[in-house]
């Protein structure tokens, strides 16, 4: 793991925060005080996911209403049936730090 990307009190619970982890775009998502890590694009055309709605462990995206679920990144409804990336996450003390 390389060094933090973000704090956990900034991105409350049942929010999203996009960061960069190396080349890729991640998105930081907060299940009710759990961060979790996915990549941030829809594998149905590509559009990215920081612009749609989390509900609960699910985050909806923007084009065509895709959902995902983030803890385990399997898309969950049509249009998309690829899953997302998902990446290891570790919290020390307010530190996010990510897994490539």
């Amino acid at each position: 793991m390389s060094g933090p990307v973000a704090k956990k009190s900034e991105i409350p619970p049942g929010t999203t925060r996009r960061v960069a982890v190396g080349e890729a775009n991640v998105l930081l998502c907060n299940v009710g005080g759990e961060i979790y890590a996915i990549e941030d694009v829809c594998t149905h055309d590509g559009g990215a996911l920081d612009q749609g709605v989390l509900e609960g462990e699910r985050i909806m995206c923007p084009r065509h209403g895709a959902y995902f679920d983030v803890r385990t990144g399997d898309a969950l409804t049509l249009p998309a049936i690829v899953p997302v990336q998902t990446f290891g996450v570790r919290v020390e003390n307010d530190e996010i730090y990510v897994d490539r």
